[in-house]
């Protein structure tokens, strides 16, 4: 079959009457549907497919299940695993924010929060956004970024992405426009390849107030998934990319499994494909890992 649809839940979440109820919903629209094939029983199946495309799969699918938190993800079978994985750092491999949680430290959370909220969201310039950020911090003690990353959480699944990845021969790469003090241990806590970043300005122990140039920003991360995929002699047919705000989507547009991670709304709606309700080892059954061949925890 051509295509595949991939059916993700929470573990012990997914049951085989819920898979019947989506091949039954494609077969309805003309589909041809060979066996289902469990990558991890009652929370990941493999459905092949013909006659039928993959965005009409998702649909049917989605009618047939309801609002069952079941993730969907339709594509070509062939080629589905990718030999390069670009991810964004905030919301995506860490579960926070870790510029609003800096701003903890000069008591701005909730005010800098709602500027990132907006920038995520597409209703602001990333650029300024983040240069307006950074700027009300300026004389920080440069002591809240360590106090920043002690509290810090990788989100569940991040470290089995990148080492089943990477134990199959792909390329990682953190692309974040965060700031590289935490993109540097986050890369070496996942196992990242490498990691691409802003750099906050310090002198004399404390933020300069200012971003070194150049700013890492949309274009940049699409930047780096080309230049990435060059340099490795890829197509973008063999790269993934994952993110949550509007600065990842040029990225998650460009990648040929591109990822809307618990996305903001504007986000979610341009991407190809969006994970919704589990964690990030749904980009694996997205390439058809089954649960025996994860790497790490």
């Amino acid at each position: 079959m051509p295509h595949v649809l991939t059916l993700i839940a929470a573990p012990g979440a997914l049951t085989p009457a819920q898979l019947l109820a989506a091949k039954s919903a494609l077969v309805a629209l003309g589909a041809d549907c060979d066996a289902a094939d469990w990558l991890a029983e009652k929370e990941a199946v493999d459905l092949p497919f013909g006659a039928l495309a993959p965005e009409q799969a998702i649909a049917a699918a989605r009618g047939a299940l309801g609002d069952a938190p079941i993730d969907l993800i339709a594509q070509p079978a062939e080629g589905r695993r990718k030999k390069l994985l670009l991810a964004d750092m905030d919301s995506t491999i860490v579960t926070s924010e870790t510029l609003d949680e800096i701003a903890a430290f000069a008591g701005l959370k909730e005010k800098i929060a709602e500027i990132t909220a907006r920038s995520m969201n597409g209703e602001l310039d990333f650029r300024q956004a983040l240069t307006e950020r950074v700027g009300m911090l300026k004389g920080l003690d440069a002591s809240a970024l360590d106090e920043t990353w002690k509290t810090t959480e990788l989100t569940p699944g991040a470290t089995t992405l990148i080492a089943t990845m990477r134990a199959n021969g792909a390329h990682t790469a953190l692309v974040s426009g965060g700031f590289t003090f935490f993109t540097g241990k986050v890369a070496e806590r996942c196992g990242f390849h490498e990691h691409h970043a802003n750099t906050l300005l310090i002198a004399d122990g404390k933020l300069l107030g200012t971003v070194g140039e150049p700013i890492l920003d949309r274009d940049a991360k699409l930047a780096t998934l080309k230049r990435l995929a060059a340099d490795l002699g890829l197509s973008l047919a063999e790269t993934a990319a994952v993110g949550d705000g509007a600065n990842d989507l040029a990225m998650i547009q460009a990648a040929s499994l591109g990822v809307a991670y618990h996305a903001k709304p504007v986000v979610a709606a341009a991407a190809r494909h969006r994970i919704l309700h589990t964690d990030l080892r749904a980009l694996l059954y997205a390439q058809g890992y089954r649960a025996a061949d994860f790497v790490g925890n």
